[in-house]
């Protein structure tokens, strides 16, 4: 079984809870015995998916097999090219390791997500802009160090595809999951 679930904003991706006051994926009723497969941090939002079955996880992280996942995220200024060539071209070094090279993007048109609650901190003096990064790599809040290191700091993450699978096509709703059609499974394994 694999099941889709869009992740809402301030989620945490597992079962246990560790603190009263953090959210997990128990409150969303799924069947017993599946487990998240890969992690999206508590202030992302956005395409996660879970299984009863440890195939996937190899299937869909591990780095050598460079299965594509896709991130839009609304950073802090007007972003360069030059940032998004810094982000595309040989990586990023982010001091602990340098990230593999990555598809960067400037989304010219703000995307239609869904209102995030709490809303992201507006400031007038500060524009925004957004981003699509799509990487084979995922290591502890990479898209954000990596914008970060940039000189764009991330205030929305959303993922938006696994593999060829797109969110949108999902048509769920935050917090809303389902168990993918066995021709889901075959489009999220083959990109676009």
């Amino acid at each position: 079984m694999l099941i889709a679930f869009y992740k809402p904003y301030d989620v945490l991706s597992q079962f246990t809870q560790e603190h009263p006051s953090h959210r997990t994926l128990a409150e969303f009723g799924f069947p017993p015995r599946v487990y998240p497969i890969g992690r999206l941090d508590r202030d992302s939002e956005g395409l996660l998916l879970l299984s009863d079955e440890a195939r996937w996880t190899d299937r869909l992280l591990n780095p050598r097999r460079g299965h594509p996942r896709s991130y839009q995220a609304q950073v802090e200024g007007e972003v360069t090219d030059e940032a998004l060539r810094r982000l595309s071209r040989g990586g990023v070094d982010l001091k602990d390791f340098r990230t593999l090279p990555c598809g960067a993007t400037r989304l010219e048109i703000e995307p239609a997500h869904p209102p995030r609650h709490p809303p992201v901190r507006f400031r007038k003096s500060v524009p925004t802009s957004w981003i699509e990064l799509t990487l084979t790599e995922g290591k502890n809040r990479q898209v954000r160090r990596m914008t970060a290191a940039v000189g764009f700091p991330t205030l929305r993450l959303i993922r938006v595809r696994i593999g060829g699978l797109a969110l949108t096509d999902l048509k769920l709703d935050p917090g809303q999951w389902r168990e993918l059609s066995g021709a889901e499974v075959q489009q999220m394994l083959h990109d676009d």
